[in-house]
């Protein structure tokens, strides 16, 4: 939209300031995300969050909502939000998010920041200090609300996929995934023995799988191992995914429903997917290269994901939509890590997730894991592919997330680096991805790419350079061999000259301002002679003069 539609739209959607809105010039980030206190974005966050949550809009007039622009430094979306939660302690990652604005027609970025409320018991604090806003004030939290903070009782979050299912009983589970399961284990407990495993009744290998407890079936239990009917038992939570197939029109052309047990209608949604199998012809080699579209680790872990931490109380199906091209997947619920790069980043696992006991139980079933690897697993196996990494679109307004896992290239000379260049590393594959997607950079890490040959600027657009990237270990000694041109050194003579005045100035103060960019791959004689030849040559052109000891400007 146009500046003036921006505007407008703000306007309707953030009428005015108050407890919960505040609007701020902030034109740079870079010293107003954590500058002064009292008058930077993490404060006025803390302000916001000690209340009842609510938004802070960045880049416009706080008197009018006119659009002023910010400019976002080295920060994206995810950085900011990583940032944010950084700086603020006790800052809750669920609710947190940024929606970003760019007008069409004079290129403004505007953030707002949804900032949500403090947890219970526990103010947030920003330079050390709990913030809130009284009238058009920012001040400490006065010890009237600390008080309101620190007395609110704590809300006990309740394991959905934990609680007992009324009425339900063994019979409501299905055997043969109940026989499944016990191979599953097997497998991921290899150390206890078989004959152990197989020794347990129905029961005990339930309770010990961890879902059953006390002898009652758990929700977990029925989306993993329940027949068909018994999922009427956890309404009105809806367990379904659906499959769809759309065309190039994005038309939908096939779907189909499926439900629990989803350890065993898993592999029957993954079998309507159409995976090609694709070839191609690697260089210096008669023989094609054949794999599949889609690499089966990453289409059965994303959609393993969506089971396991689907919020199953918003009442909403898990959807796997087959594009031309990519893989659609969509689950309700916010992103337990907060943000993509904290999930790509963090080592170790989550600390808290939102189906502990479904969780546990996929794990026990070998159906996921909770290290922490799974989404960094995916995406290293597109970088093996030399395929577009995946795109997480992450609504924290909507609770939705939604992952694009592509089954083609989309930019041949994306695939042709990743081919040639082998000291790519995974960070640089993930920057090169964004170029290809026409994502923004941060100026750091353009320059960074910019200044190796990995991508070129054109109309302040980036694009992917492979011809520069195969120069890149020989651009700064060819350069440096041949040394300036010679237009470019008489420029530099004459500013010299002219910085030097009336007194002008000796031939080995000129060399001592020329020699580093004279060619290198002369001898100090040979630059010396090189440079008293341009002198001469000067001269003869009326540029400049001499007295026989000095050089002066004509």
């Amino acid at each position: 939209m146009i500046e003036l539609e921006l505007q407008q739209y703000l306007l309707r959607k953030y009428p005015q300031e108050n407890a919960r809105c505040e609007w701020k010039e902030f034109k740079n980030l870079k010293n107003s995300f954590c500058g002064d206190e009292k008058n930077d974005v993490i404060s006025y966050v803390s302000a916001i969050a000690n209340m009842e949550g609510g938004y802070l809009a960045v880049g416009v007039h706080d008197k009018t909502l006119g659009i002023v622009g910010t400019d976002t430094y080295n920060y994206d979306r995810q950085k900011a939000i990583l940032r944010l939660t950084e700086r603020c302690t006790n800052l809750s990652s669920e609710g947190l998010d940024i929606e970003e604005f760019i007008t069409d027609d004079t290129k403004k970025v505007v953030w707002v920041i949804h900032i949500p409320k403090h947890k219970p018991k526990l103010p947030v604090y920003a330079h050390r200090k709990a913030w809130q806003r009284i009238e058009d004030s920012l001040v400490e939290l006065t010890p009237e609300r600390l008080n309101v903070i620190l007395d609110e009782p704590l809300i006990i979050d309740t394991d959905w996929s934990a609680v007992i299912v009324p009425n339900a009983t063994i019979d409501d589970l299905d055997e043969v995934a109940i026989a499944k399961a016990k191979v599953m284990f097997k497998k991921v407990h290899s150390r206890i023995p078989a004959a152990e495993v197989n020794a347990w009744s129905t029961e005990e290998f339930l309770s010990n799988a961890g879902v059953m407890i006390d002898g009652g079936i758990t929700r977990a239990a029925i989306i993993l191992l329940g027949k068909p009917v018994s999922v009427f038992k956890l309404r009105p939570a809806v367990v379904r995914v659906t499959w769809s197939l759309r065309d190039e029109n994005e038309d939908v052309v096939d779907y189909e429903h499926f439900t629990v047990p989803f350890i065993l209608t898993v592999d029957q949604i993954l079998a309507k997917v159409h995976n090609l199998t694709m070839r191609e012809m690697p260089g210096g080699t008669m023989f094609p290269d054949v794999m599949q579209q889609y690499d089966d680790y990453s289409m059965r872990e994303v959609l393993h994901n969506c089971i396991a931490h689907q919020d199953y109380t918003l009442q909403e199906r898990i959807n796997l939509v087959e594009n031309p091209g990519f893989l659609y997947y969509a689950n309700g619920g916010s992103f337990i890590p907060g943000s993509l790069q904290k999930a790509l980043t963090t080592h170790g696992p989550q600390r808290h997730y939102r189906n502990e006991c479904l969780c546990n139980a996929m794990v026990n079933f070998n159906m996921i894991d909770i290290v922490g690897r799974g989404i960094r697993k995916i995406f290293n196996e597109q970088w093996k592919r030399r395929f577009p990494m995946p795109d997480y679109e992450i609504d924290a307004e909507k609770k939705e997330v939604a992952v694009r896992l592509y089954g083609n290239a989309i930019n041949e000379k994306y695939t042709k680096l990743l081919k040639e260049n082998k000291d790519l590393s995974f960070e640089d594959c993930l920057l090169l991805d964004a170029v290809q997607k026409g994502h923004q950079l941060n100026e750091i890490d353009a320059q960074n790419l910019l200044s190796r040959g990995l991508i070129e600027v054109q109309d302040n657009h980036y694009y992917i350079s492979l011809d520069v990237a195969r120069k890149t270990n020989q651009v700064s000694e060819y350069t440096k061999s041949k040394g300036l041109e010679k237009q470019k050194l008489i420029q530099m003579i004459l500013q010299y000259l002219k910085n030097a005045g009336e007194e002008g100035s000796k031939r080995d103060g000129i060399y001592e301002y020329l020699k580093d960019v004279l060619p290198s791959n002369k001898t100090e004689e040979q630059k010396l002679r090189t440079l008293g030849d341009l002198l001469k040559a000067m001269k003869v052109d009326e540029l400049i003069k001499t007295d026989g000891r000095n050089w002066f400007l004509k």
